[in-house]
């Protein structure tokens, strides 16, 4: 797993300087104001991270129930049938 200190390191190997662009004009960023940004960054990169093992694991899990309902010779289908899961949502 990925650390803050980690991402926060490599955002600064990257990108010694940051620029920001205000009414056109760039202006580079203070030492503060620079460790705030790589500080912020990293916290939203660790929360994408978060949410995408978050989304594998519950892919993994649907595909392990998948595969025990094929061996039972269920389909998601025949559940619904018997009331033992709720029919899909139609998008709008």
């Amino acid at each position: 797993m990925t650390t803050k200190s980690e991402l926060i390191a490599q955002l600064k190997a990257e990108n010694p300087t940051m620029i920001s662009t205000i009414n056109g004009v760039e202006i580079e960023l203070t030492a503060a104001e620079y460790d705030k940004a790589c500080n912020d960054w990293a916290e939203m990169r660790l929360q994408q991270i978060a949410k995408e093992e978050a989304d594998a694991a519950e892919q993994a899990t649907k595909e392990a129930a998948q595969a025990k309902l094929l061996a039972l010779g269920l389909t998601e289908a025949d559940l619904i049938a018997m009331g033992l899961m709720p029919k899909p949502v139609e998008p709008a």
